[in-house]
């Protein structure tokens, strides 16, 4: 499989030919999720990239319950089974101090975050994964609302770059692809003076350590979307890509669910872009219908399966984390009902796992299996649509072919170098 650093290479010169792309990363907090990427990627013979979190799969399973090497193993068996000759790509997304969920509630100190994520990292190795986003902009040992410095940044990603690849060359493992930065407010590289900053101070420290070829291939980027905003800023990516290119690296758009532009992307130079919550919500909306068409029958017990849910979004906590200030300290029968609707819908995928949840799920299945085959593949087939979406708009369509990632390819792939 090609090394996600030629991948991009690849698309930088594409470009320059007038054929634009946007890889696709999708964001595996489900198992449904993860089976509807593969089927895409399988029925569009297009490369798909899964940007996992800590939270969702790491050492201790993650609220999905995969370790990085499950995690990669449920990956190839989907592909089989879907007979996926595309290639797939596991990634680490937001690989940082306090990043994960745990390091901030147990108040890791800077130096047990540290060690933790230094583990992670060795654990991503071992699984194979073939990225891995360095993300170390949260200092929790600063005052609130404080960010650290982009020359801090820059060292501590520094720091765990050259772990990385201490222990990558240890353990005889090929050349992994980084990415690096966030769009995230606290230390984010949300200008231009600031964005030209961190990558100056990257590319003088690499070199200073003898680490240059392990410069990212993705740059994270603050494009216009957040957590509320869809509107993609084609004009600031385009600038981004200007800045980047010509160091053979890409920007990469995190948030971009729901965006209301995707075709904007490809056009823009963008390299790739993350989708997550989008695909919770397709799933969970999949089941609300199955849901619906079950309480419309009075031959089968209900499954309770939307009650299920809810209590262990609740009980799992998680939903603290998206309050807004005025909600801060409120039950959550105290909010409002659309804000209740909007926190169970986002936090559905941190208890997909649990075992209340699964159980119901499964009544729910057994009850829908009445008049549907396998409702489960509509599920999976629901998400996909989702997924499609993208696809179309991201031009994936036969990109392995372009790329030159099949055997089959009838398109001379472009060249690997960028001058």
């Amino acid at each position: 499989m090609l090394p996600l650093t030629d991948v991009v290479h690849r698309l930088i010169r594409l470009r320059q030919q007038g054929r634009p792309m946007t890889l696709l990363a999708v964001c595996p907090n489900s198992d449904a999720v993860l089976e509807a990427a593969v089927k895409v990627a399988a029925d569009n013979d297009m490369p798909m990239l899964f940007a996992a979190t800590l939270n969702q799969v790491d050492r201790d399973g993650g609220y999905t319950g995969w370790t990085p090497a499950r995690f990669v193993s449920r990956m190839q068996e989907l592909a089989a089974s879907h007979r996926c000759a595309a290639p797939l790509y596991p990634c680490l997304d937001h690989g940082g101090p306090w990043l994960k969920d745990s390091h901030a509630h147990d108040r890791l100190s800077l130096e047990q975050t540290m060690a933790e994520v230094r583990e992670s990292l060795t654990a991503c190795l071992h699984a194979g994964y073939a990225l891995l986003h360095i993300d170390p902009t949260v200092d929790r040992t600063m005052p609130a609302g404080r960010a650290p410095s982009i020359e801090l940044v820059v060292e501590r990603t520094i720091d765990l770059i050259a772990h990385t690849e201490r222990r990558r060359e240890r353990l005889g493992l090929p050349a992994i692809a980084y990415e690096v930065g966030t769009e995230e407010v606290h230390g984010g590289l949300a200008d231009l003076a600031t964005f030209d900053r961190f990558l100056h101070g990257l590319r003088q420290g690499l070199a200073r350590v003898g680490l240059q070829a392990a410069w990212p291939c993705f740059i994270v980027g603050k494009v216009g979307t957040d957590l509320h905003t869809t509107t993609f800023d084609a004009e600031i990516a385009g600038r981004l890509y200007e800045r980047v290119a010509p160091l053979g690296s890409l920007v990469k758009g995190h948030y971009t669910d729901w965006v209301a532009n995707p075709a904007g992307y490809p056009a823009s130079g963008m390299g790739a872009a993350n989708v997550g919550p989008e695909f919770t919500a397709a799933e969970l909306e999949a089941l609300r219908k199955l849901s619906r068409r079950e309480a419309e029958r009075a031959d089968a017990a209900p499954s309770g399966f939307e009650a299920a849910l809810e209590i262990a979004v609740i009980d799992s906590g998680r939903w603290r984390k998206w309050l807004h200030a005025g909600e801060v300290g409120l039950r959550f029968d105290q909010l409002e009902p659309t804000r209740r609707a909007w926190l169970v819908a986002t936090g559905a995928r941190y208890v997909w796992t649990e075992p209340v949840v699964l159980e119901a799920r499964e009544r729910l299945y057994a009850n829908s299996r009445r008049e549907l085959a396998d409702p489960h593949a509509l599920v999976v087939d629901c998400i996909a649509a989702a997924v499609q979406r993208y696809v179309d708009a991201f031009n994936l369509r036969g990109s392995a072919r372009w790329l030159g990632l099949t055997e089959t390819s009838d398109a001379k792939p472009a060249d690997a170098k960028v001058g």
